[in-house]
């Protein structure tokens, strides 16, 4: 791939994690101290970095504890970090979501909770309803991941198995004043879903949870579907008056990324279009989509004139049916290399704003218009791959993984397209 391509693609994707990273921005969106205490809780990839900043804008005392993915942790002075297992939780994550919930728990009305929550804070946030153990839930969250489901359908069965998500975590705090910085990383930005919504009230129901597992045929462990059956304990809905003091703050989005990412390819002469900050669905069949418009810029000159670069964000998903490696981003990038069938002129980067793309060790990877020749000199079959899920060995096979390690921030998918001219006419 060539040299300065592979650079302008990184570029892209490193515009896009820097606008999502927290810093000095943070103040702007740091609430009054208190009369009484302020505790600090909170999940999510992006844990250990807000509580950084936090920490170093807030001259009061403070302490509290937050909860980040393994290897995502970052040096604190006074919020204690705690590294724990995504996507699939474990009992690491689940001692620690009972000490938040103990440190939410017993403020008064001159307290202040300011919780951090960001992407994969579901996961890591795990503190089974009263009744249910954590292997069931292991069981129940890594079906869900295999299935296919949205991450929206994922955290409505989560909510309803945590004695902790859906609001629970601020009706625990109340009387106490609860601000909320977010992280979106979930397609709409709803603060519902985003790290299934501990702070806010849920909308969701026992019914749409069962509703769920019914959709992908997923049959739950027994103490799972008696709870869900029983719909008893219902979490906090709109209204509640435990949540009345609740606020929430939406600190950075996937739009804000994609954003970054255009300004860098308009200051280098490249028209950016952003295709849409929210979209889902099977990453394979999105590349499709992605891949058609493509060919629209190249052939006919719409919806925009190369040279342009062509952005989106979202969560897209995989249904797995093949035994290879590779995560969504991958997958995305090997349909799109298919499909455009080493058209010439287009380069491409998916990844992962986490710096992991699923459970690999790449944010995702590269694609050029060589891609699929040099991968059959190397004896790799493309389409096979495709079909077994194994995005990872393909791109690895070509050097073209794009490897960042923990970006300590999480907006979900960056995807950008770089066409560099279309066809003369």
């Amino acid at each position: 791939m060539d040299v300065s391509k592979r650079d302008f693609l990184v570029s892209l994707f490193d515009a896009a994690v820097a606008a999502a990273r927290p810093g000095p921005w943070f103040r702007d969106f740091l609430p009054d101290p208190p009369k009484g205490r302020t505790v600090v809780v909170g999940a999510g990839k992006a844990g250990a970095s807000m509580a950084q900043a936090v920490e170093s804008l807030w001259p009061e005392p403070l302490d509290g504890l937050v909860i980040t993915r393994y290897g995502h942790g970052a040096p604190t002075e006074r919020i204690k970090v705690v590294e724990a297992s995504h996507p699939v939780p474990d009992a690491a994550g689940r001692k620690a979501a009972a000490e938040i919930l103990d440190l939410a728990s017993g403020l008064t009305e001159d307290d202040l909770l300011l919780c951090l929550i960001s992407g994969g804070g579901s996961a890591l946030l795990t503190l089974p309803a009263e009744g249910l153990d954590l292997e069931d839930k292991r069981a129940v969250t890594g079906a869900l991941l295999k299935c296919g489901a949205t991450i929206s359908e994922i955290n409505c069965v989560r909510k309803h198995l945590s004695a902790i998500k859906g609001g629970r975590l601020a009706a625990a705090a109340a009387p106490a004043r609860i601000v909320t910085l977010m992280i979106s990383d979930v397609p709409g930005d709803d603060p519902a879903v985003i790290a299934s919504g501990p702070t806010v009230p849920d909308p969701t129901t026992f019914a749409d949870a069962r509703a769920v597992l019914a959709k992908y045929g997923i049959m739950p462990p027994p103490a799972i579907a008696k709870r869900l059956e029983a719909a008893e304990d219902e979490t906090p809905k709109p209204g509640d008056p435990r949540l009345a003091r609740s606020v929430l703050k939406m600190v950075s989005r996937p739009q804000d990324a994609l954003e970054a990412a255009a300004k860098v390819a308009r200051d280098a002469g490249y028209a950016p279009l952003i295709l849409g900050n929210a979209i889902e669905g099977e990453a394979r069949d999105v590349a499709l989509v992605h891949a058609g418009i493509a060919r629209q810029v190249i052939e006919e000159g719409q919806p925009i004139a190369a040279p342009c670069v062509l952005l989106s964000g979202g969560e897209t998903t995989v249904t797995v049916r093949g035994d290879g490696r590779g995560g969504r981003n991958a997958e995305f990038l090997l349909s799109l290399a298919v499909a455009l069938d080493g058209r010439s002129g287009v380069w491409a980067v998916a990844g992962d704003t986490d710096g992991i793309d699923g459970s690999e060790d790449n944010a995702g990877a590269l694609l050029g218009p060589d891609s699929l020749e040099r991968a059959a000199a190397a004896g790799l079959d493309a389409k096979a791959l495709l079909a077994g899920n194994d995005a990872y060995t393909f791109f690895s096979g070509l050097g073209d993984l794009h490897m960042t390690g923990p970006t300590l921030t999480n907006v979900n998918d960056f995807r950008a397209i770089v066409i560099e001219a279309g066809r003369d006419r």
